[in-house]
């Protein structure tokens, strides 16, 4: 089993910056995928971004070139840079985490942190 705990959420005025960390419980290995989704109110769990195997990293299309994910593999962490935040950015935040277990995968979510971006 595995836990992760998110930080770093907060209000933030348009145009400002959060940085979000995601903590794991313990060392993770075969790692499949890590990173971060969003969901605002009424809408769907979407991408904002992940690292999968290989470090290749994946970006939701609507945060390119303003957020960043990056990763502390001796703390099994995952962060996230967020700049040029946007009012429709407000949602609650999560951290995934998918392993492979045998032949299949192993999905882990954090309790999620809320982003509100508004003056």
């Amino acid at each position: 089993q595995v836990q992760l705990v998110e930080s770093g959420g907060g209000l933030v005025q348009p145009g400002g910056s959060l940085r979000l960390s995601c903590a794991a419980s313990r060392s993770i290995f075969s790692i499949n995928t890590m990173g971060w989704y969003r969901q605002a109110p009424g809408k769907q769990r979407e991408l904002v971004a992940a690292f999968s195997s290989g470090d290749r990293t994946n970006y939701g299309d609507s945060v390119k070139g303003r957020f960043t994910i990056s990763r502390d593999n001796a703390k099994n962490a995952v962060y996230l840079q967020m700049n040029s935040l946007k009012p429709e950015e407000t949602a609650v935040y999560y951290c995934s985490l998918k392993i492979v277990v045998g032949a299949g995968l192993a999905e882990y979510w954090g309790q999620g942190t809320q982003v509100t971006v508004s003056s």
